[in-house]
């Protein structure tokens, strides 16, 4: 319905004085910019693509490389990226894109809405000729995002089609720290877990999670609430899910990082990828006309 406005369009038709524009952003992409008593957030339509939530009084939550590329067709590296509808590599095609197609999409913008200082952005996207070359079938994706003292994530999936369907699906959350071997995620004690470092060898978490190295890990059948806890930048981000029996831990570490062009050679230091997700043995069935939502909360304390 919008894709043929252009960006000063969008922001007469969506704008909210004082508190959420449509701006051109990086690259020259469309994206709404958040700016409330409560937090400061930008959201690009490429990917539908959470890129900034700055809460008051506080430093920025979400990493975001220097290096990103700004351009349709290419991932934007950092953020919270959407993985759909599969995660990592497809299954059955290597010339298939990472963690699916949407990511790389240009979404359509729904609705901005206030409801006190929080702000509310939804966008949208669906199958299409070009989805279907990959995945044969009929869907409908919307993200509502809510910028406040909390970001809240919702990524409703619809089966709009007359098969059913399976499905993995991420919020790739990059977490901004201080330095990553100083940080400790809690609340995978005992959790299950497939290393992908190791050709998903199957292990079992004591205490808190360290990140001392190239890391890749899908927690199974866990839906428990999260803390990271930062000691450099001295603060505790909590991270809430629903509907999600799936969490990756994610950093690329020194030799990772090497081979992703779009990622400063230190800056894996500076990031901790948590992510609510739905994936391998965990995947979503969904039949015709019905629809699963993913749901993530992220709050900041001081430690």
């Amino acid at each position: 319905m919008h894709a043929e406005l252009t960006i000063a369009e969008l922001d007469h038709h969506f704008a909210i004085k004082g508190a959420a524009h449509v701006v051109t952003g990086n690259g020259g992409l469309p994206e709404v910019r958040v700016t409330t008593p409560q937090a400061a957030g930008e959201m690009y339509l490429h990917g539908a693509q959470v890129t900034s939530w700055k809460p008051a009084g506080t430093e920025e939550v979400i990493f975001l490389s220097a290096r990103a590329q700004w351009n349709e067709g290419i991932a934007i590296r950092g953020g919270i990226p959407i993985c759909f509808p599969w995660f990592r590599a497809k299954a059955d095609d290597t010339r298939a894109p990472s963690h699916g197609f949407v990511r790389t999409k240009a979404w359509q913008l729904e609705s901005i809405t206030q409801e006190g200082d929080e702000v509310a952005v939804a966008m949208s996207t669906a199958s299409d000729d070009d989805t279907r070359k990959w995945w044969p079938f009929d869907f409908r994706l919307l993200h509502r995002v809510t910028f406040g003292a909390e970001l809240k994530l919702e990524l409703t999936v619809t089966n709009d089609g007359g098969d059913p369907f399976r499905f993995e699906e991420a919020l790739h959350a990059y977490h901004k720290v201080g330095q990553v071997e100083n940080v400790r995620i809690t609340g995978l004690d005992g959790v299950s877990y497939l290393d992908n470092t190791e050709s998903n060898r199957e292990k079992t978490q004591h205490g808190d999670i360290v990140i001392s190295r190239q890391t890749d890990n899908a927690y199974l059948d866990t839906q428990s609430r999260l803390e990271l806890l930062d000691s450099e930048l001295h603060r505790r981000i909590s991270i809430a899910k629903e509907n999600s029996r799936t969490t990756v831990v994610w950093n690329p570490w020194r030799q990772g990082a090497k081979s992703l062009s779009d990622l400063g050679d230190d800056e894996w230091q500076q990031m901790a990828c948590v992510e609510a997700s739905n994936i391998l043995g965990f995947a979503v069935e969904l039949a015709p006309g019905n629809r699963h939502t993913l749901r993530a909360n992220i709050a900041v304390q001081n430690l």
